[in-house]
């Protein structure tokens, strides 16, 4: 980019930028210094940046809402749920969905997910290199999500497809209305998967998620039909890409910085920290939609019911107010209250599950591939909104000594 991001002439940054999104860092401390009230570039759309102000607002969904049409951009006919609806009819979903990803089911698939890993890790281990992303960061918490579901394992590369599409749709970033047609097609065809799986389910029901859909009640009544694709829409889109999102930014760090690598391998006991701390310094979904719902004065600034604001959580995440040396990695940080899973009522329903998977998934590469960096000459791939690192080439000695 010509101009810096943010700009310090308008106050607008670019959070689309290519260059922002593969170290977004330095505009994060930028924004956070001199104009922690910034506008999307293009736009009247206020950015907010500060740790206080954001949680304030994650805390209040009555004042800046999850409820808004920007849902109908993603490529659904109703707001998925429980994100995109609020309490108190959200608490009502969140109950009967909390407990089908609580910390004791996520202990019961544990075993399971390690297995995967080490498969994976067996069937490129010799080559010395893999391209992270496809190898490992794909079908490792894909597949834990598609066996809690009770999806089909052989239909990833469709649920993919499917994910990529609303996500990250194959045209250019700038041609709105050709992302927008996309989504809507790719839309049409999730809930059309979805209805026949519903069909399935209800002539015969296994011990998964989506049973549980199709058989629960809610206010002593079955969700209907249109609820349980509403979930599925979400749990679709959440469940293949987040996970894999921070993994690769975890290993890309950690690739490109091997004094902590090492720290890492010689100290495992430091992995639970780590994987907080990453959470917190590469902030994958970086930025979340809220509409306010009522005129509210927050951080010195004036907001109108209506307002589309962005809340930079990535930002917020290395803000000096909150964390004491925002911008260092620290594995001794202790407590370390991030949001890297959002705030409020609309925390992360999935956050234990990613958590148990980002711990598995780096114990098991450090036990197997202690020592790796990225191929010369070669630049990691990142995309916008979301940072998965959609090119991650790494190499790794092989042989005697290289690890077991």
């Amino acid at each position: 980019m010509s101009t810096p991001n943010p700009n310090p002439d308008t106050g607008e940054v670019d959070v689309v930028d290519p260059s922002f999104t593969a170290c977004p860092q330095e505009v994060y401390k930028r924004l956070l210094q001199e104009c922690p009230m910034a506008k999307t570039l293009g736009t009247d759309s206020p950015v907010l940046s500060r740790y206080e102000d954001i949680r304030w607002a994650l805390r209040h969904p009555e004042i800046f809402s999850s409820e808004m049409d920007i849902h109908l951009g993603l490529g659904t006919e109703r707001p998925m749920i429980p994100q995109q609806i609020d309490p108190p009819r959200q608490t009502r979903y969140r109950k009967i969905l909390d407990q089908r990803f609580s910390r004791r089911r996520v202990v019961e698939i544990e075993p399971r997910i390690r297995a995967h890993a080490n498969e994976l890790i067996d069937s490129f281990i010799e080559q010395g290199e893999c391209e992270f992303d496809q190898a490992f960061a794909i079908p490792l918490p894909c597949q834990a999500f598609l066996e809690l579901m009770g999806l089909s394992v052989e239909d990833l590369d469709l649920f993919l497809e499917l994910k990529n599409g609303i996500i990250r749709p194959p045209v250019p970033h700038t041609d709105l209305e050709a992302a927008q047609e996309y989504r809507t097609r790719t839309g049409r065809r999730i809930y059309e998967y979805f209805e026949k799986l519903i069909d399935e389910r209800g002539a015969h029901p296994r011990e998964d998620i989506m049973t549980h859909l199709v058989t629960t009640e809610i206010d002593g009544r079955r969700l209907e039909r249109e609820e349980i694709l509403d979930i599925c829409f979400l749990f679709l889109l959440g469940g293949l890409d987040t996970v894999t999102a921070t993994l690769g930014c975890n290993l890309a760090y950690l690739a490109s910085h091997p004094e902590q690598r090492e720290r890492l391998v010689r100290h495992p006991e430091l992995l639970d920290d780590a994987v907080e701390e990453l959470l917190r310094w590469e902030t994958p979904v970086m930025m979340l939609p809220r509409v306010v719902k009522q005129d509210v004065s927050l951080g010195g600034e004036e907001f109108k019911a209506g307002t589309l604001v962005t809340l930079l959580v990535g930002a917020a995440n290395v803000d000096e107010t909150e964390f004491e040396g925002a911008d260092h990695v620290d594995f001794d940080r202790g407590r370390n209250r991030h949001l890297a899973f959002g705030g409020g009522p609309h925390r992360c329903l999935g956050s234990h599950l990613a958590r148990m998977e980002l711990r598995v998934a780096m114990q098991e590469w450090h036990r197997r591939i202690p020592v790796y960096s990225i191929k010369e000459g070669e630049t990691p791939r990142y995309s916008p909104g979301i940072r998965e690192v959609q090119y991650l080439p790494l190499v790794w000695p092989t042989g005697e000594g290289a690890g077991s």
